[in-house]
Formats: structure tokens, sequence, C-alpha cells
């Protein structure tokens, strides 16, 4: 029913690092993953700055401590998801239940596409404060615009992780349709439907010994000559 549904019908072959490192879903995982180290290891290491006037340290945007907070939690979580998903791809070919191989698909899906909502949202709010920082005294300049655009990068990243997710996913659908077939209405099965017979007193026929088991054995029956 479910053999070919999301490829499980492939499953078992040797893993194949040369072709696994050249599918277009791995190369963008692995990029998600280089652009999240940037955005958040940035911010970490470079987003918080202090001046002379103000010794405590500030987020370079603006001085907004939310929107270093937000990039810095979107990266790492972007970045352990990519860990993940690198793992169960590594994995998927091996495995046989087309159930289980729905549900990573699944879940690969519900992740891509909110994540990149949330990363359009980070690149629209680190650039919209980085735009209104009127004081950049202390401030790496480079190490900002290289903030806003690897957010803007990882944007069209998991936009394209979202379409090969979603794509994978509507193919295994129609493979599933395609072999499933219900059994009540399939009319092409090459054994004919097996009929039995009834067990009630429609069609009975008695036992040819039944009229002498009937017979009392005390009755007399003269001869006949």
């Amino acid at each position: 029913m479910e053999s070919s549904a999301y490829g499980a019908s492939l499953a078992g072959g040797a893993f194949d690092v040369t072709n696994f490192i050249k599918q277009p879903q791995t190369i963008l995982r692995l990029l998600s993953w280089i652009f999240s180290i940037v955005v958040f290891a940035t911010i970490t290491g470079e987003g918080y700055v202090n001046t002379v006037k103000q010794p405590e340290s500030t987020c370079m945007f603006n001085k907004n401590e939310q929107a270093c907070s937000y990039g810095v939690a979107i990266g790492v979580l972007a970045f352990l998801a990519c860990v993940v998903f690198i793992v169960l791809d590594a994995y998927f070919p091996q495995i046989s239940s087309a159930k289980e191989r729905k549900y990573i698909v699944i879940g690969d899906l519900a992740f891509s596409g909110p994540w990149t909502l949330l990363w359009f949202i980070c690149f629209c709010v680190l650039a919209n404060q980085w735009s209104k920082t009127a004081d950049t005294d202390g401030i790496a300049g480079d190490a900002a615009q290289a903030v806003v655009a690897f957010s803007f990068f990882s944007t069209i990243s998991w936009a394209l992780l979202t379409y090969f997710a979603y794509r994978r996913y509507r193919q295994g659908v129609s493979d599933f349709d395609q072999d499933y077939r219900d059994p009540a209405n399939d009319h092409g099965t090459p054994y004919p439907p097996t009929i039995y017979p009834s067990s009630g007193p429609e069609g009975y026929q008695q036992s040819p010994f039944s009229h002498n088991s009937q017979e009392r054995p005390g009755e007399y029956q003269p001869p006949t000559y």
C-alpha cells in the first residue's frame, strides 16, 4: 500500500557521501548553517558596544536590545535545526517505513516555512534599526551590514528549503495515491470471488442412510414371499 510512497521502495541502499553533498537540499542546509553562524556569532561578538559616554554595553542596532536578542535567538535555533535536518537527510535513504519518511518530510516543511518568515522579519527589523542608528562611534559598520545581509540570505535559503520540502511532500502524496487501491473497489483481481454455501435448511440433502437410522429397532418386519 505504501511501498513506494516518499521513496520508501528505494530504501536500503549504500550511503553515497558524494551524491548526498551534491543534493540541492544538502547544499542549501549547509549554506543556511553558515549564514546562521555569521548572524548570531557577529551579534554576540561585535553587536554589543560601549563608549566613553555610555560605559554599559548596548546593541549596535539603534541601541535596541530586543533586535540583537531576536537575531541571536533566530540564528542559534536555525543553526541547531540545520544540524538536525542534515542528519535526518543522511539517514533518510535508510528508512524503509513510508510513515516515518512522511513524518520527516512534514516536519521539514512545518519548520522551514515559518522559519523563512522569521528570517524575513529579522532582516526587516535589523535593517530598519540600523538605518535609524545615528551614533556609530565605536560600532563596526561592516559587522552590522554583514548581519543584515546574511539575514536576507537566510531568508532566501530557507524559502528554497521550504520549496524543496513541499515538492518532496507532494511527490510522496502522489506516489501514495497511485500505489494505493481500495480492495473493495478493485475489480482487477485475477482471482474470482469465493462463494460459500449457506448453512441453512434450504438445499439440505438427507443422508441415504437416514431412513434406516430413523426406524425403531424393536419393530418386527414380516418377510415378503
